[in-house]
């Protein structure tokens, strides 16, 4: 059996290793892992009360519609139901997305180091990936600009930016939104919103009026602590939104997953203190950097990319040895590690042992 060419060499994807794993390998009792982008505090415990209340319907299937938590989400933001769709994740529509609109030769632009789930989706659809370099961390939406041709379907702006953490501003989304033709669909990957306090962060709902060639991709993985209930949802114009659900699959979000964000999302308190924990964990981990010499760029989500002035594989095992995981092998930046926010306990530990392994490590020139 031949599978299609162009996904032959298609690089699976590597998610953060997981802790047991560790443990057994280096025969360790404690590990953290700081490497997912997961919150450290859990989920509300409404959302695990409304998990507790479904046991009883674990035979039964989903809402395929998942219609009250479409009005729910429809309140919230102020949109219309058919405005609305939800996939087993966000990067699940990402998939959604590519398949209903991406033709063979098809281009799309991105940045050249963002999620790769773009780039991977692209490619099994045998489209193009335009990949533009960042400029200090940061979409170069100019040069993004410049590359739009007629042959480009799809431009992906992760904001914040993953792995980086960078935003574009307001201002900055806006100029580049209304040099946009509007048969070419932006879709604005949203993940970390809710973790941004920088009030040049640009309102992605307000844009929807006046760009319907826009989506924007929200999770309930990250602040929502629901990650491993593989539940997100995308906001469009109800045409793009009709297309891409003529190639969703049906029940592709579990009863429980509803249940649980239809819970989260009326957890305000929860969620607020989870923002507040992170701004402090931001901030605690900027600080030590700078006093270790290093130099991050500058996050908005719930993890740090920082420049550990060293091969950051060697980095990374020396981390790992010490039970702490984080994330590397970012092919453009060599000596970049990316490290979730954690708790205040977690980051002590991250920060203590890597002063410890980069005295082990020398310095790269």
């Amino acid at each position: 059996m031949q599978p299609k060419p162009n996904i032959v060499h298609l690089p699976v994807y590597q998610p953060g290793k997981p802790v047991d794993d560790v443990k057994r390998e280096l025969g360790l009792t404690e590990v953290i892992k700081l490497a997912s982008n997961e919150n450290p505090f859990g989920s509300s415990p409404k959302a695990k009360e409304a998990i507790a209340r479904e046991v009883s319907n674990i035979s039964i299937y989903p809402d395929g519609a998942a219609v009250e938590l479409t009005a729910a989400i429809a309140k919230k933001y102020g949109v219309n139901a058919n405005q609305i769709i939800f996939g087993a994740g966000s990067d699940e529509i990402i998939l959604m997305i590519s398949r209903a609109f991406l033709l063979p030769g098809d281009e799309t632009i991105m940045a050249d180091q963002t999620f790769p789930q773009y780039k991977h989706n692209v490619t099994i659809e045998n489209g193009v990936s335009i990949e533009v370099p960042v400029k200090d961390g940061k979409h170069d939406l100019a040069a993004m600009q410049a590359r739009i041709t007629e042959k480009t379907k799809i431009i992906w702006v992760c904001n914040p930016n993953n792995p980086t953490g960078t935003i574009v501003s307001a201002d900055e989304l806006t100029a580049f939104l209304a040099k946009v033709p509007s048969n070419v669909l932006v879709v604005l990957d949203e993940a970390y919103c809710e973790y941004v306090e920088d009030a040049s962060y640009p309102d992605g709902l307000k844009l929807l009026n006046q760009y319907p060639n826009i989506i924007l991709l929200r999770t309930f993985s990250k602040i929502y602590g629901l990650a491993s209930l593989r539940i997100g949802y995308g906001i469009g114009h109800p045409d793009v939104i009709r297309s891409i659900n003529q190639v969703r699959e049906p029940f592709n979000t579990s009863r429980f997953g509803q249940a649980a964000a239809l819970a989260a999302l009326a957890d305000d308190e929860f969620i607020a203190s989870c923002r507040k924990a992170n701004s402090e964990g931001l901030q605690y981990l900027n600080n030590s950097f700078k006093e270790l010499g290093l130099q991050a760029y500058p996050a908005h989500g719930n993890f740090i990319m920082v420049d550990v002035k060293r091969p950051s594989q060697e980095v990374f095992n020396a981390l790992l040895r010490k039970g702490v995981i984080v994330r590397a092998g970012f092919g453009l930046t060599p000596t970049h590690v990316r490290i979730t926010v954690g708790s205040r306990e977690e980051n002590e530990k991250v920060i203590a042992a890597l002063k410890t392994a980069l005295q082990e490590i020398a310095v790269e020139v």
